[in-house]
Formats: C-alpha cells, structure tokens, sequence
C-alpha cells in the first residue's frame, strides 16, 4: 500500500522534472551547438578512452590555460577547476582575466556575480561556454 502511494506521489514529480529537463535541452541548445557538444565527448572520449564529466572537462580546459602537464596537488587540482570556471565565465563578462604569476597561474577579477540557477541550468549553461572555448581554440574535432 505504502509504495501505491509514494508511486502516485512519485510519478507527478519525475513528470514535470523529465518535462522541465526536455525544456532545458530544447531551450537551451540550438541543434548545432548540441551537435558541437556531443562531437567534443566523443573526441575526448576517442582520445582518453573514457566518456568525461562536467568535472573532467573543467579540468582538462583548466590545464590547457595554466600550461603545464604534471602532477598536481589537491589543492592544485581545485585551482585547476576554478581557473576553467573563470575563463567560460569570462565569455558573458563575469570574470576578466588580470594577469599571470611568476609560478604561471592565471588569475581573474570577479566583474559581476552570475545569478544561481538549478543544477541543470548550470550544466547547460557551462555546455554552452564549453563549445565556445573549443571553437575559440580550434579543438572540436571534425
């Protein structure tokens, strides 16, 4: 009886969560820049033998901009991230790039604070800035 309910319950949610995610996809990518996407996953796939995250993605962007390929510290690694963050972000002008260190790192100024959306807006919106940064740099493979 008990799982009936949590059933009916249940169903209305994944419902309108499957809907809103379609809306998403649809809203939020034109056919070309869906096509650009699953080109970059399939050629990293290619390359690395595994289909890569958000996560791996931001981390490959954010090695490709310090400009060294070694090992990297936890803490590092989380730089790494960031500075991948930053420069998608950078595109739409909330963050503008100030300058390198001596040990090579990239840092940028916060210009204005991007509004917090729901989970999946952020992924596809963080798509969106990913095909842009393959494009800028000639990596989409053909």
């Amino acid at each position: 009886m008990m799982k009936k309910f949590l059933l009916k319950k249940l169903i209305p949610t994944l419902k309108t969560f499957l809907a809103y995610s379609h809306n998403m996809v649809s809203e939020e990518f034109d056919e070309l820049t869906k096509l650009k996407w699953y080109k970059i996953v399939f050629g990293l796939k290619t390359q690395f033998g595994k289909k890569p995250d958000m996560n791996g993605i931001l981390f490959l962007i954010g090695i490709r901009e310090l400009g060294q390929n070694r090992e990297f510290t936890k803490a590092e690694k989380m730089d790494l991230f960031h500075i991948a963050t930053c420069k998608l972000l950078s595109y739409e002008g909330f963050f503008k790039f100030e300058y390198t260190d001596e040990e090579g790192w990239p840092h940028y100024d916060l210009i204005t604070q991007p509004e917090y959306k729901d989970l999946l807006s952020q992924e596809y919106y963080l798509r969106k800035l990913v095909v842009k940064y393959f494009e800028e740099n000639d990596l989409i493979p053909e």
